[in-house]
């Protein structure tokens, strides 16, 4: 089979492989048929994921049929036809009971990561019962790729835990396929105002067309702004989707007394936190890694039409054409790219 495998730092190819075998009970064997690249892809060929090795094929996001199942397996059986969570989770341990997959002792991160992921005509899925989802007869399978992970990562991570209110006001900083997933799935709780904040006029241009009430570039201004629109107060809930230091002092500017930052972001380098003017203000920080545990609740509402998580598809190529496809995604101010489907089998 194809798989896009991972050579070091800075470095890709398009191999052939053998397909993946049944490893353990709980495994099941997936037959992609799409896949996506993700902004955590960019930073492992960067070098900024020491805990994946040279050698191992890319990705964590995908849809697929089934096509064989370990003994243990009760859920699913060949020829379903499946999403597959980014976080691989047990279902037993101290931690899935707690909810935290992302943190499950025999799993978490691991596909794309530690064992070969999605990039490929077949992956191997550890905890098949617990890490992948039936689709829908008629479902538009584009759109659920977009459930492996930025659609759950924007809500759990960013609405979640932002503890977005109906009538509330938020500021997402940062209009990637993150906080665009952020800003899409803040509309389930009716905030009064949704501010969306980037330095690219089109991704301000499309946040607005994702339900943004207000769109901004960021400046020396942009607080003043924020507190122009909600009264003078600042927002309620601001959600960080961006990762770098200077977008994190920019939600600590925006926070209003009584609000929580909600980080989503990656950050590869140091931040500043400004308690000498926050230690009076109520606020509260919080950080989380994708547990996947709204998968099912987000798969409902995209089934039913209430998100067209497909607006997120920007580019498509075959699985032939995905260096092509990394290109395209990485320099998305040029493109304009907010995700890619990898088109790999029917």
């Amino acid at each position: 089979m194809h798989a896009l495998v991972y050579r070091g730092p800075g470095r890709r190819a398009l191999e052939d492989k053998p397909p993946p075998a049944i490893a353990q009970p709980g495994d099941a064997i997936v037959r992609l048929t799409r896949t996506t690249i993700c902004g955590t892809d960019l930073h492992i060929l960067k070098g900024d994921v020491p805990t994946c090795q040279p050698g191992t094929t890319l990705g964590h996001e995908g849809v697929g049929i089934v096509d064989a199942v370990g003994s243990a397996v009760t859920g699913f059986r060949p020829g379903d036809r499946v999403l597959i969570a980014c976080i691989s989770a047990c279902g037993r341990c101290e931690y899935c009971r707690r909810g935290m997959y992302s943190h499950c002792l025999d799993g978490g991160w691991i596909l794309g990561n530690r064992i070969d992921g999605t990039q490929a005509g077949y992956v191997r899925i550890p905890h098949a019962d617990f890490s992948l989802h039936h689709i829908p007869d008629g479902a538009d399978e584009d759109a659920l790729v977009m459930l492996s992970d930025i659609l759950p990562t924007g809500y759990e991570c960013g609405v979640l835990n932002g503890k977005v209110q109906p009538g509330s006001a938020v500021a997402v900083v940062g209009s990637g396929p993150i906080g665009l997933s952020a800003l899409m799935t803040a509309q389930f709780y009716a905030p009064a105002t949704l501010v969306a904040i980037d330095p690219d006029s089109r991704r301000l241009e499309l946040a607005l067309r994702f339900g943004a009430t207000h769109a901004l570039a960021p400046g020396p201004d942009t607080a003043e702004q924020v507190r122009a629109l909600t009264g003078g107060r600042g927002a309620d809930t601001v959600i960080e989707a961006v990762g770098v230091p200077a977008s994190f002092a920019l939600c600590q500017d925006l926070v209003a007394p009584g609000g929580n930052i909600a980080n989503v972001g990656v950050h590869g380098s140091k931040v500043d936190l400004h308690l000498e003017r926050l230690w009076s203000h109520n606020i509260a920080i919080t950080t989380r890694l994708v547990d996947t545990v709204t998968i099912p609740q987000l798969l409902k509402a995209v089934t039913a039409g209430r998100i067209d998580a497909a607006r997120f598809v920007t580019h498509r190529f075959p699985l032939e054409q995905i260096d092509e496809a990394y290109r395209t995604f990485a320099a998305a101010g040029e493109s304009g790219a907010v995700k890619v489907i990898i088109q790999v089998s029917d």
